[in-house]
């Protein structure tokens, strides 16, 4: 989601109990808080060492025109090591990305044998992976970086090591289950599965493409629906449809792995998750939000408007959809149920705005597609920002529609003094996303470097002139970036090994050939795109799906004559209508999580937002000058 990272635990249930804790399970939690601690430390400062390095980098090439040769190297060698200890810290806090429609219907013991299903099958995962691992590295040693001339097996290094802590701390969380009858289910049933699987090996690769049929659809969808993580959804079913139907060494997909999550352009996930923690913690998103209510607060919706709008100014800033939701909502949301305003509406549009705000400059998934695809980030950034105005625009007409006879008579309208009071103090939150744009465009700092010089930014605003900032949570802001980060580029991992598998049992090419076949050119292979990229946000979220499909339908869309930038911009308001879009998207119970609403009482005021996103898409979709009329 990227956009959206709604994350979902899944230790949960079976840890909870109310008896004393047994002497090993007491022993175990006491090593995982420990444990953990010596995890999140070192992953917090290589989040700082991060931003300090390429910060460095720009000040040295820009203003003292001395580039530092190494600075780049550096950044993705600790990159490497920030993503997997990320990965760990998220997978010990249960917060790797999981869909839990499913789980969420059962019974509670039904949800509690899930939950330990989850634990055990991304525990068989990392059992087998991990000797690859400890290969892949090994091999490495023999490559010296060109800069530094150092073992490349020190970068690699972070795949084993984070790999065996993931081990570590599955075995752990296993060792606290109360329920033993419970626990040697879930232990027999993934076992029996694997064995399975090996056992009916010799049977698999007569099969030919069936095969893909096989792990890529029914392994991936099984363990999606019963609530494995994705990250680790993907990571059997690579590893099943390699190690069972193919000759291929297994640190292959490894090497895949760190393909994926080696990506330099990457090392901005991180960092602009950072920086909208940042805007929340200084106050940037709360003045911003003052100035929009009070310019119309007295409007009959107005606050409807101004949550729009604050979605779509936060959205240019932080790039992580969770983060925006939580700045913009805990300021508006009280005022407007004062209004009169029912819960179960504001949560809609709430989810409603994720959806619209997915294609705004620094979006995480327009970094995500410029890594995998090639497409320039820069005209990625410039193409994005229409495309939300449309999507706005129809949702202001459904407000329009609904709040057209709300009585306002009790509300003011705030003088013009205050409404220029409240600009100046939101002047410099406003500017802070035509900052971080220009300076891409002006080549002051690249894609991966610019989100350093809003970060400065919005340190610098929080001390001289909002003056709140509170260094107390500087540390766990820091932990809880590397956390996040380490789940979505984990997915990245592994849906890279997924799609390398894909690319070379020789499926895009099948792809490409009935894509480009399909009557009616263009403008069908547009419309199937949508439906398909609909289907897949709400069961993948979008940052896994852009990078399982992108690379094979990227280049059919340039075959067929659409622009590479439109057609992104497409395909990702499509994944953000199923992203957010009950009952299967998740990023809307995330937005009934941050708004603190029973899910059920957003669910019928949605619909009529959703019609007016899909209405929004078609005209994005049907007029390409609104992705790159700007390019």
């Amino acid at each position: 989601m990227a956009g959206v990272p709604t994350l979902h635990g899944h230790g949960g249930a079976p840890l909870a109990a109310s008896a004393p804790l047994s002497p090993i399970a007491a022993a175990a939690a006491l090593a995982d808080r420990v444990l953990g601690l010596l995890v999140e430390i070192p992953a917090a400062l290589l989040v700082a060492v991060e931003i300090c390095v390429l910060f460095a980098g720009v000040v040295a090439r820009y203003v003292f025109h001395k580039p530092i040769v190494w600075s780049d190297e550096l950044a993705s060698i600790l990159f490497l090591w920030l993503a997997m200890l990320g990965a760990v810290v998220a997978f010990r806090r249960g917060e790797h990305m999981r869909m839990t429609a499913v789980a969420a219907k059962v019974s509670p013991q039904a949800r509690a044998f899930l939950d330990l299903i989850a634990i055990t099958s991304a525990l068989a995962f990392l059992a087998m992976v991990f000797p690859h691992a400890l290969e892949y590295a090994e091999e490495e040693a023999f490559i010296l970086t060109p800069a530094l001339e150092i073992p490349n097996s020190i970068r690699a290094a972070a795949l084993p090591v984070g790999l065996g802590l993931m081990v570590v701390f599955a075995v752990l969380r296993l060792a606290r289950v109360a329920d033993l009858r419970l626990l040697a289910a879930a232990l027999i049933t993934t076992g029996a599965i694997v064995a399975a699987f090996w056992l009916l090996g010799p049977m698999f690769r007569p099969l030919g493409n069936m095969n893909l049929l096989i792990f890529f659809v029914g392994v991936v969808a099984v363990c999606v629906f019963a609530g494995v993580p994705i990250a680790f959804a993907f990571g059997l079913a690579t590893f099943g449809y390699l190690a069972l139907t193919t000759r291929t060494p297994m640190m292959v997909l490894v090497g895949r792995m760190d393909e994926g999550m080696s990506h330099l352009i990457l090392l901005s996930v991180p960092l602009f998750v950072f920086l909208g923690m940042l805007i929340e913690m200084t106050g940037m998103a709360k003045a911003m939000v003052q100035f929009l209510a009070s310019l119309l607060g007295h409007v009959k919706g107005g606050l409807h408007y101004v949550l729009v709008g604050a979605m779509y100014l936060v959205s240019g800033i932080s790039g992580a959809k969770a983060a925006d939701m939580a700045a913009v909502a805990p300021v508006l949301f009280p005022e407007m149920k004062q209004r009169g305003a029912k819960e179960g509406d504001l949560v809609a549009l709430l989810s409603a705005t994720g959806a619209q705000t997915e294609t705004i400059p620094p979006s995480l998934v327009l970094i995500t597609i410029g890594s995998v695809t090639g497409v320039s980030i820069s005209a990625l950034f410039t193409g994005g920002l229409l495309p939300g105005v449309v999507l706005a625009v129809t949702l202001c007409a459904v407000v329009w529609w609904r709040y057209r006879g709300e009585d306002m008579s009790g509300v003011e309208r705030a003088s013009w003094g205050h409404i220029l009071r409240t600009f100046v103090i939101a002047f410099p939150a406003i500017a802070l996303p035509f900052v971080i744009r220009a300076a891409v465009i002006e080549g002051v700092a690249t894609a991966t470097e610019v989100s350093t010089i809003g970060i400065v930014y919005a340190v610098a605003a929080g001390l001289f002139i909002y003056r709140k900032f509170d260094a107390r949570r500087l540390v766990p802001m820091l932990v809880d970036t590397a956390c996040l980060s380490g789940a979505i580029l984990l997915i990245i991992g592994t849906a890279t090994g997924m799609a390398w598998g894909l690319t070379q049992s020789g499926f895009s090419r099948s792809l490409a050939t009935a894509m480009t076949g399909l009557p009616g050119g263009a403008m069908t292979f547009m419309a199937v795109s949508v439906v398909a990229f609909i289907v897949l946000g709400s069961v993948l979220e979008g940052i896994p799906a852009i990078v399982l499909f992108g690379p094979l339908l990227f280049p059919i869309a340039r075959a067929v004559g659409i622009h590479e930038v439109h057609y992104a911009m497409v395909v990702i308001l499509a994944m953000g209508i199923g992203l957010f879009a009950p009952p299967f998207g998740v990023g809307y119970y995330a937005a009934c999580a941050i708004g603190r609403v029973d899910p059920v009482a957003g669910m019928k005021p949605i619909l009529g937002y959703m019609i007016a996103l899909f209405i929004g898409l078609v005209v994005v979709a049907l007029v390409p000058w609104f992705s790159i009329g700007f390019l």
